[in-house]
């Protein structure tokens, strides 16, 4: 998502991110390059199949080799998705988990079963979505009660919430706010598609707007500076027009701290 190692300014770039499910699968020559990239640099890994919500049985086999690969690489981050991509099959998309208290407490005790395999506390990650299923309460709401059942830690993308403002009438600002400091340990930042005025897509394809800047420095105000990634999956820029939103990122912790 941020670009090549060879090419980018160490300085301005502290960690990258990857999806375990894209190299579990490799040995031989690749699988020794990317321990050559991971006993070099600082990784964290953000998976997309776990399917935390969904109706079928948790997949034992594969979190276990998150495991092994979590080990092998020294990775102290792992984090998923809190929503679902399974039901009878792969579906290739995150759904969205009905906002009741019956699928929080469903979500958060599948939630303590791959903590308790992985033995460490997982990173759940609020989503985009654009239906809301069955909904008892709001997206916050479900979020909390999610986080205090699990005891887990959260990733928060901040794009997600301004996307998921816009598109569902509330204010993201407050929704912020009311997050748990204490169980936020890194960050998204991203860009998005504006298909209307009411209607924003959560793509990682655009550059990262003024109104999720100014956002991400609210989060900072409100939890205090925490690790953030920049999410760019496709419509590359040059590397220095990356370079140059990665320190946008590192200015706005600096005035904060400051």
């Amino acid at each position: 998502m941020l670009g090549s190692v060879t090419t980018a300014k160490a300085e301005v770039i502290d960690f990258f991110e990857v999806a375990p499910e894209n190299w579990l699968p490799f040995g031989g020559a690749l699988a020794k390059q990317f321990r050559a990239l991971t006993e070099r640099y600082s990784f964290a890994c953000h998976g997309l199949s776990l399917s935390l919500g969904s109706p079928d049985p948790l997949d034992l086999d594969f979190i276990k080799a998150v495991k092994a690969f979590l080990q092998q690489h020294q990775i102290k981050l792992y984090s998923e998705h809190l929503s679902y991509c399974s039901a009878g099959g792969h579906l290739y998309d995150l759904m969205p988990i009905p906002f009741t208290l019956a699928a929080a407490r469903y979500t958060a005790e599948r939630i303590r079963q791959v903590q308790d395999i992985l033995g460490r506390q997982l990173v759940v990650e609020n989503v985009s979505y654009y239906a809301a299923p069955g909904q008892e309460m709001s997206e916050l709401e479900f979020t909390l009660e999610v986080l205090q059942q699990a005891d887990c830690a959260l990733l928060l993308d901040v794009n997600n919430v301004y996307v998921n403002s816009i598109n569902h009438g509330y204010n993201a600002g407050d929704f912020i706010a009311a997050l748990p400091s204490k169980r936020i340990v890194y960050g998204h930042i991203a860009g998005h598609y504006q298909q209307d005025e009411s209607l924003l897509i959560d793509t990682h394809g655009a550059a990262v707007c003024k109104a999720v800047w100014q956002l991400l420095a609210h989060a900072y105000q409100c939890h205090g500076v925490f690790p953030t990634l920049l999410e760019r999956d496709f419509h590359l820029p040059p590397m220095q027009v990356l370079e140059a939103e990665l320190w946008q990122i590192k200015a706005c912790q600096q005035r904060v701290m400051a």
